[in-house]
């Protein structure tokens, strides 16, 4: 899962005012239709600078993005302007909780987080695990949401408050699942470490392959954010591992400082097999230490799983 977000103490911004091109990116409606909405059906009123440009409060951010979900599932704009505030919550929380569509339930956790609404986020979530269990609820859910979260943060459209929400939320949620399987015993299973590099601290998408990873039986060890290398070297040389796991999301300036990382990395460790994910792994341009794999998608690491698996399967017979 890779949080495109970049490091959210680095920007501000004064989140009581959002502009029509915001509220596009937010809700999925285009800037066109939403003055035409404004002009005809009174849905929202924005207030307008010194020199004519529209801005949008909370309030009108949240009646938005409850409108795209009925405006997507079907509803339309001339139904859905005659609800009260009331018809509309009814009708919203029987989709994004009660009904099978995913799309929905990310635009549902989009609400929580402007909303800073824990239960919102719960119902939600607890509803998706009943229909898909909790990995798929990840992939298809969870892991789009978090992508679109580091998409707006990157435009401006959130502030960090809102960001910080909702990971912990989610992150919480990955470590209570972690913590529920059973250590393997399996001798054929592999040993991962798991961990981000200094100054790195997006550790959603590491902590739910360090979930998939145990899950399929083998063994973790989970570092967490912000590691020093030389931390990593001592834990290397410390136990007995097989494969590494990190993420580049926005720690390092450019393809440079990452292949200088992995490269001491992989020096320092024997050239131990190491996976990379994050925004920035995704976009290097240049070639990686034989021994570095970029994982692009949850979907890349079960894959890479599966062929351990199978191949301790063959050496065994």
């Amino acid at each position: 899962m890779k949080s495109q977000a970049v490091n959210s103490g680095t920007k501000k911004r004064n989140m009581s005012a959002y502009s029509i091109k915001d509220l596009e990116r937010l809700s999925g409606i285009k800037a066109h239709t939403i003055r035409i909405w404004e002009k005809r059906y009174k849905l929202i009123e924005p207030k307008r600078t010194s020199s004519n440009i529209r801005t949008y409060c909370d309030s009108e951010l949240k009646k938005l993005l409850n409108i795209s979900i009925l405006y997507r599932n079907g509803l339309k704009i001339s139904k859905i302007s005659t609800l009260t505030e009331k018809e509309l919550t009814e009708k919203i929380n029987q989709i994004v909780v009660h009904d099978s569509d995913t799309q929905s339930k990310i635009e549902g956790l989009t609400i929580a987080m402007t909303e800073y609404d824990e239960i919102k986020f719960e119902r939600i979530l607890s509803r998706a695990i009943m229909q898909y269990g909790f990995e798929d609820t990840i992939i298809k859910i969870i892991y789009p949401f978090i992508v679109k979260v580091g998409l707006l943060w990157q435009t401006n459209c959130i502030n960090p408050a809102r960001e910080h929400f909702i990971t912990n939320l989610i992150r919480q949620k990955l470590f209570v699942a972690i913590d529920s399987l059973i250590n393997s015993e399996q001798n054929l299973s592999k040993q991962f470490l798991f961990f981000l590099p200094e100054r790195e601290f997006h550790e959603l998408g590491i902590l739910f392959f360090a979930y998939m990873a145990k899950k399929r039986g083998h063994r973790i060890i989970y570092l967490g954010q912000s590691v020093p290398l030389s931390d990593v070297i001592d834990t290397v040389k410390c136990k007995s591992l097989d494969i590494l796991v990190t993420a580049f999301v926005s720690s390092l300036n450019d393809d440079k400082e990452i292949i200088d990382y992995t490269e001491a990395l992989s020096e320092k460790t024997g050239n131990l097999p190491l996976y990379i994910s994050g925004a920035q792994a995704l976009n290097i341009n240049k070639k990686l230490p034989a021994n570095v794999k970029i994982i692009s998608s949850p979907a890349q690491f079960a894959d890479e799983l599966a062929k351990l698996n199978n191949s301790a399967v063959s050496d065994k017979e």
